[in-house]
């Protein structure tokens, strides 16, 4: 027998492989476990399903709504983009309204991020150090994240209520005076900044004290041996070390700082009153309220929700464009 008749001969005993290549293999893999084409399908489907019922459904439905003039009682007729050009035309009296809301919600993230981030960062450093009562402490930090936004507005709504608060009563009786927290600018985006700090620095602690029990002990061991103060193990290990979680604590901050509609419904009701509206008022309040107090105006509602929707997916691309660029 020639050397050519033999090619491709397999010996006595082995199997021939799959020839179709990866896809082959993957088919033969299939075929050995017994798994259907269809069985993946089978994981996803109840969360598909309640994420079709709860975010695709009510999506598509907001559109459809924004194309008519629909009110609470009636299904208007088809209008088009009728509805998006009272708040894209200038010379629209809901346009300045709708804008000065947009701006106090991006003032709110301005201002919440950093404080919200740098001092989630500090009280994780802190809690990460080896001190007796660590856990309870942690406890304590993370407890007032499980809370509703009305049980958090309530309470801080009380502690600087103007009448009988007992922040104001207590400054009264130290100082001879209180500021009118609730109803003047800026006291009453400092009472909603600081009950939302109170309320969600716990998760943000959290998340860095998980990265940083990551961060292998050898690199601080390294470091000081080299004689770097804390300060620069901080800034040159822990930092650079956290910085895919840095990268999604801001950007589930910035999500979240943007739905702001709790906190000023419940302690300020907006205000203080100015001649836009509520000067703490957020743009989802606004919606809210031309959608369903009032002339109840759920067209123009839904458009709102729609462009607002339509921000907050740029801000999510940008975003994920940076996890993009930190896992390359």
């Amino acid at each position: 027998m020639t050397a050519a008749t033999d090619v491709g001969r397999v010996p006595t005993g082995q199997v021939r492989p799959p020839t179709g290549g990866t896809s082959g293999r993957r088919q033969e893999v299939r075929r050995r476990i017994g798994e259907r084409w269809w069985t993946p399908y089978l994981f996803i489907a109840p969360h598909f399903l309640i994420f079709a019922a709860f975010v695709l459904y009510p999506f598509f439905l907001g559109i459809w709504i924004s194309v008519h003039d629909s009110s609470s009682l009636r299904d208007g007729p088809f209008v088009g983009i009728a509805q998006y050009l009272k708040v894209l035309d200038p010379s629209s009296i809901h346009f300045p309204r709708f804008w000065n809301s947009v701006w106090n919600t991006v003032l709110f993230v301005l201002m919440s991020v950093p404080l919200l981030v740098s001092v989630g960062l500090l009280l994780a450093t802190l809690l990460n150090q080896n001190i007796r009562g660590r856990n309870v402490f942690r406890a304590i930090y993370f407890v007032p994240w499980t809370l509703s936004v009305a049980v958090v507005g309530l309470t801080w709504w009380w502690l600087f209520n103007s009448n009988a608060g007992f922040i104001p009563l207590v400054l009264e009786s130290v100082f001879g005076g209180s500021p009118n927290w609730l109803a003047s600018n800026p006291w009453a985006w400092f009472t909603i900044l600081i009950s939302t700090l109170w309320w969600t620095i716990g998760f943000n602690t959290i998340i860095f004290l998980a990265g940083m029990q990551g961060i292998s002990a050898d690199l601080y061991e390294a470091a000081s041996v080299d004689g770097a103060t804390r300060w620069q193990q901080f800034r040159y290990i822990t930092l650079p070390s956290l910085r895919p979680i840095l990268l999604l604590v801001v950007t589930l901050q910035i999500l979240a700082s943007f739905q702001l509609i709790g906190q000023p419904q419940i302690i300020t009701g907006g205000g203080p009153p100015s001649f836009l509206g509520g000067e703490t008022a957020p743009v989802l309040l606004h919606i809210y309220q031309t959608g369903f107090e009032g002339r109840r105006e759920l067209s123009f509602a839904a458009a709102m929700a729609i462009i607002v929707a339509a921000m907050m997916i740029v801000v999510s691309v940008i975003n994920f464009r940076l996890f993009s660029s930190e896992r390359s």
